[in-house]
């Protein structure tokens, strides 16, 4: 299955659309899970468990939730915009989508 990421429209420019934000925000789930250390810290951080993150991934939020942890820890953003082969400056207009500032 081809991932949202692999749009040609996300792959050919750096504007970010709120569907573009959504996929990088889950593919930054994804990233987080393969490793259990980055899984764990970014719970214990939020206040969730594991047992509850299903239900959090259905909230209003939790997107850019995500988004927000790797924009608050550059190692980790740069780690995952390289596994991506993004700019880490795409992953932060992707936050500001899902999480504008008043």
């Amino acid at each position: 299955m081809q991932s949202p990421l692999d749009r040609p429209s996300f792959t050919k420019r750096q504007r970010v659309d709120h569907i573009d934000a959504e996929a990088l925000a889950i593919e930054g789930l994804v990233f987080l899970a393969e490793e259990p250390g980055r899984l764990d810290r970014f719970l214990a951080l939020s206040g969730l468990e594991l047992v509850n993150l299903r239900k959090a991934a259905s909230e209003p939020g939790f997107l850019a939730a995500i988004l927000d942890y790797f924009v608050t820890d550059e190692p980790l953003l740069l780690a995952f915009a390289t596994k991506l082969k993004k700019d880490p400056e795409m992953i932060a207009k992707a936050r500001e989508i899902l999480s504008p500032t008043p």
